[in-house]
C-alpha cells in the first residue's frame, strides 16, 4: 500500500525532510560564549581558526581569478602557498584537537549521555573526526587536480580538469567553513560549560 507523505511533517525543532536545518543555524545550540570568556586553550584554537578562514578566503579569491581566465605564475604561487599552509599548519591543528581535546570531549559526552541512542553510540566528536578525514581527502584531490591541469597539453581536457578542480575546491572550502562553525558554536561552548579546571589543565 502506498503511503502519502505529509510534506509538512516536522521532525522537531522546525526541521523536516523537505526543510532541513541550515548548517549555519543548527536547531539546538547553546548560547555562544564570547571569545573573552573562553578558556585560553579554546581561545588559542579560535585564533587558529581565524587564520584558517583568512587563508581559505584567499584560496577562494584565487578560484575566482582562475574562473575569470587568469592562470599564470601568480596563481601557481597562490595555490602553492595555500596547500603548503594546509599541509603544515592545518594538519597540525587537527592532530592537536584529535590527540587529547577530542578524546577527553568524547569520553565526557558519552559519560553524560550526550550521544546517539541507537545500538552504535556515536557523538558529535565522531562526526568532527570524520570531517577531518574527509577534508584531508578533498584537499588531496584538489591538489592533484590542479597539478594534473598544469601538465595536460590538450586545451579542452585542461578546461574539464580545471572545472573539476574548482568545483571540488568549493565543496572542500564549504565543508571546512561549516566544520569550524560547528566546533566553535557547539563543541567549544560544550567544553566551556562542562570542563573543570583540572580537565582544562590536561590540555
Amino acid at each position: 500500500m502506498n503511503e502519502v507523505v505529509d510534506e509538512n511533517m516536522n521532525l522537531g525543532d522546525g526541521a523536516s525532510p523537505y526543510s532541513p536545518p541550515d548548517a549555519y543555524n543548527p536547531p539546538k545550540v547553546d548560547d555562544e560564549v564570547p571569545y573573552e570568556e573562553l578558556h585560553p586553550f579554546l581561545q588559542n584554537l579560535t585564533d587558529e581558526h581565524k587564520e584558517v578562514l583568512d587563508r581559505l578566503t584567499e584560496f577562494e579569491e584565487t578560484l575566482v581569478m582562475m574562473e575569470q581566465g587568469k592562470v599564470d605564475r601568480e596563481i601557481d604561487k597562490r595555490l602553492q602557498k595555500f596547500f603548503e599552509y594546509f599541509d603544515e599548519e592545518l594538519r597540525t591543528h587537527n592532530l592537536r584537537e584529535e590527540k587529547i581535546f577530542f578524546r577527553i570531549l568524547s569520553e565526557k559526552m558519552n559519560k553524560d549521555g550526550d550521544h546517539s541512542k541507537g545500538m552504535d553510540e556515536f557523538n558529535s566528536i565522531d562526526v568532527l573526526e570524520d570531517e577531518h578525514a574527509k577534508f584531508l581527502q578533498m584537499a588531496a584531490v584538489t591538489f592533484n587536480l590542479f597539478a594534473l591541469f598544469s601538465r595536460i597539453p590538450d586545451e579542452r581536457s585542461r578546461i574539464i580538469v580545471l572545472d573539476a578542480a574548482i568545483t571540488e575546491s568549493r565543496s572542500f572550502a564549504e565543508l571546512l567553513r561549516v566544520h569550524i562553525f560547528r566546533e566553535e558554536t557547539i563543541i567549544f561552548t560544550y567544553a566551556h560549560r562542562n570542563f573543570s579546571d583540572e580537565e582544562f589543565a590536561k590540555l
